[in-house]
């Protein structure tokens, strides 16, 4: 058995280490790739450039059930940038939630893992998600509902640029800040680049760390290293500094991570992956998670 194999069989349950973590994401991040090239479909820069975030909230942050998905004093998750749904999907089934033998049927007809998350169908989904600039509203509500319920759950929105494109994102911001519901984290996958170019030639958001502050959030006093997951353990410890809510976190990362000619690039956020690029870029995904394994 595998060092990784071991991992996810005896520490499923279990908060895991920062190397730990990046082995599991290196891991992740290759089979989401041997998927969406065997498909022929899907969106693989903005999946691969939350893999260490999601990642870490499943196997080291979220409070859940993978055993009764509908725990009421669960932690939430909403997966505000719906397209990357095989990133999900992935960690969902790794952390128990489905067989993760349903994973290669991505996107086929009858399969309970259509493109974009779908509360009704697939355990762990705790919102439908795919139309950009929902996700933070509905966590917004989510936070709410915990405090009229007298519940102490969190809630984790994950949104990319294009959510922040967004008027109703905008909405959402001046909506939790009058209301400032206890536990609402709004995480940003800040990879600068978005479905048809850089998003500072599409809508620039800078400076974004001034609009959160404006908008009357409590930010993180730096942006952190999406991509080091011990980094990311440090944002958590962050969230839990201090008492004052609603939270907003930005994580710097790099689209299409993992395979360097199409790292940064808009034309990988949703093209399919060719038989000439997937042997081109699978050796170096192979060589990341080998090395990482090693570190184990």
């Amino acid at each position: 058995m595998s060092k990784l194999s071991e991992l996810l069989r005896n520490k499923r349950d279990k908060a895991c280490t920062a190397p730990e973590l990046a082995a599991l994401a290196a891991s992740f991040r290759l089979q989401m790739f041997d998927i969406l090239h065997s498909r022929g479909t899907g969106h693989w820069g903005g999946s691969s450039s939350a893999a260490e975030i999601v990642t870490s909230l499943y196997f080291n942050r979220l409070t859940i059930d993978p055993k009764n998905p509908a725990w009421e004093d669960r932690d939430r998750f909403i997966l505000s940038k719906g397209h990357a749904s095989i990133n999900l999907y992935t960690v969902l089934a790794h952390r128990g939630f489905f067989p993760v033998e349903e994973l290669p049927k991505f996107r086929t007809y009858g399969s309970i893992l259509q493109g974009h998350p779908s509360m009704n169908t697939v355990p762990g989904v705790d919102i439908s998600s795919g139309a950009l600039g929902h996700g933070l509203s509905v966590g917004a509500g989510m936070a709410l509902a915990a405090a009229l319920n007298g519940k102490d759950y969190k809630t984790y929105v994950l949104s990319g640029e294009g959510c922040l494109d967004e008027g109703s994102t905008w909405e959402a911001m001046l909506f939790a800040a009058k209301y400032k519901p206890r536990g609402l984290v709004y995480l940003i996958d800040y990879n600068k680049v978005q479905l048809d170019g850089a998003s500072e030639d599409i809508l620039p958001l800078e400076p974004l760390a001034d609009k959160f502050k404006a908008f009357g959030w409590r930010l993180a006093p730096r942006s952190y290293k999406g991509h080091d997951t011990a980094d990311i353990l440090e944002s958590f410890k962050w969230i839990d500094s201090d008492d004052i809510w609603p939270k907003a976190v930005i994580y710097d990362t790099v689209k299409s991570r993992g395979v360097p000619f199409m790292e940064g690039s808009h034309k990988w956020h949703g093209a399919p992956i060719d038989d000439s690029s997937y042997e081109k870029g699978r050796p170096d995904l192979a060589a990341d998670l080998e090395k990482k394994e090693a570190a184990l």
